[in-house]
Order: C-alpha cells, then sequence, then structure tokens
C-alpha cells in the first residue's frame, strides 16, 4: 500500500504541473503516452542529441515530459517493472526475467517472475483516477492476460 501511496502522490504531481493550463482548469487533463522501446540508447533519438532524424519522436518530446533520471535494468523485463510500477524491480516481483529465474531464486520474495501484489501500476492507478488506460505491444510481466 505504501508504494500505492508514493506512486499516487508523484502522479498527482505530474498531472498538476505538466497539463495545459492545469494551474488555471482543474478539469483539463493531460493525455498520456508512454513509450518504451528496447535495446534503444537515449541518445539515439534526436531531442537527446542523436544524429539520427527522428521528427515525430523529437515532436512529442517538445510538447512532452522527458524522463531523463530512470533507472533501468540489464534486461527488459525488470526496467519494465520499474517503469510501471515507480519501484524497485525486486519489490515488484521482478528481480530476473521469468524464463531467467535460476533455482535458488524460484520461489523467492522479488523473484516472482511477475508483477506481485505488493505494487500497483502507473495504469491502475491512472485508471483509479477516471483515465481509460490501454496497452499494446510487449507485456513481459507475467503470464497472465
Amino acid at each position: 500500500m505504501r508504494f500505492a501511496i508514493q506512486l499516487s502522490v508523484a502522479l498527482g504531481f505530474v498531472l498538476s504541473i505538466c497539463g495545459p493550463g492545469a494551474a488555471d482548469q482543474p478539469t483539463t487533463r493531460p493525455n498520456f503516452l508512454l513509450v518504451m522501446v528496447d535495446d534503444m540508447g537515449w541518445t539515439d533519438v534526436g531531442c537527446f542529441g542523436s544524429e539520427i532524424d527522428t521528427p515525430n519522436i523529437d515532436a512529442l518530446a517538445e510538447r512532452g515530459v522527458r524522463f531523463s533520471s530512470f533507472h533501468t535494468s540489464v534486461s527488459c523485463s525488470p526496467t519494465r517493472s520499474m517503469l510501471m510500477t515507480g519501484t524497485d524491480n525486486h519489490i515488484a516481483g521482478l528481480g530476473n526475467m521469468g524464463e531467467l529465474l535460476t533455482p535458488e531464486q524460484q520461489g523467492q520474495p522479488g523473484y516472482e517472475g511477475h508483477l506481485n501484489e505488493r505494487v500497483v501500476t502507473l495504469a491502475e492507478v491512472l485508471r483509479d483516477g477516471g483515465y481509460h488506460t490501454y496497452m499494446a505491444g510487449k507485456w513481459h510481466l507475467g503470464d497472465e492476460p
């Protein structure tokens, strides 16, 4: 529950500062588009200094909020779990990718191989706040639909 409160407080702060005219129009709420790409360096897009031309991503970054201080893991599932929950990947249950769990890790707290019940996702917090949430692409945070 503590993590849900922390995420809710952080989300409330983000909503209060990033919506167009947020201070003047409390009923105006921003849209969110979160894009996560595997195996890509942070300077591989123009808005972070790449020589590769990425005009559409750059336009989104120009009008949005850029994460510039985010901690990642060595693989995609643990990183995705941190992004989706706002907490450490071990707390979220993905200390390692589910299919790479060693016999010593299996069944241990923090190595459930899927998002556990101790965390809440950003999508759940947004849904509880009245947003419609959608996901497309690779989930890779457990086998359940």
